[in-house]
């Protein structure tokens, strides 16, 4: 009988320990809140005209702000995929076949987005692109919904 005794004391002993952890785990109860203050009436909230020259200076505010901000300009020529296999086998003077065809425009990518195509020029011995379209934010939506 001591045996029953001493496990029915020792599981007491586990209730309580639980109901203290869970006590002090409990969040304080929620303050009552205060009532809400009444609505404004409508007619208080009318705004005030700016002046017309505001609106022109905080435009160019604006865009300044943004002006300094580095973007990434990448041109591509075409992709094409590889297996492992053929890509360890590359070396120099190895010739890999794109997807673009010559004469095809280039595709100009900031941060990754197209925004325009465009053809490459030599001048003073360094190569460059001459943008020949800008691609609108309409015809990227729909260059997206083709592929």
């Amino acid at each position: 009988m001591t045996d029953s005794n001493s496990t029915d004391e020792g599981l007491d002993d586990w209730a309580s320990a639980l109901a203290e952890q869970t006590a002090a785990s409990a969040p304080p109860p929620a303050p009552t809140p205060a009532p809400a203050p009444a609505p404004a009436p409508v007619e208080q909230a009318v705004f005030q005209q700016l002046p017309e020259g505001h609106a022109r200076n905080s435009n160019s505010v604006d865009i300044e702000r943004v002006l300094d901000v580095p973007v990434q300009l990448t041109t591509e020529i075409g992709r094409t995929r590889l297996t492992i296999k053929n890509l360890l086998q590359l070396s120099q003077g190895s010739v890999v076949e794109l997807d673009g065809l010559a004469g095809q425009p280039l595709d100009v990518l900031i941060n990754g987005y197209l925004i325009a195509q465009g053809e490459v020029v030599v001048v003073n011995d360094k190569y460059g692109i001459r943008l020949t379209e800008i691609i609108t934010p309409s015809e990227r939506i729909q260059k997206l919904s083709r592929t």
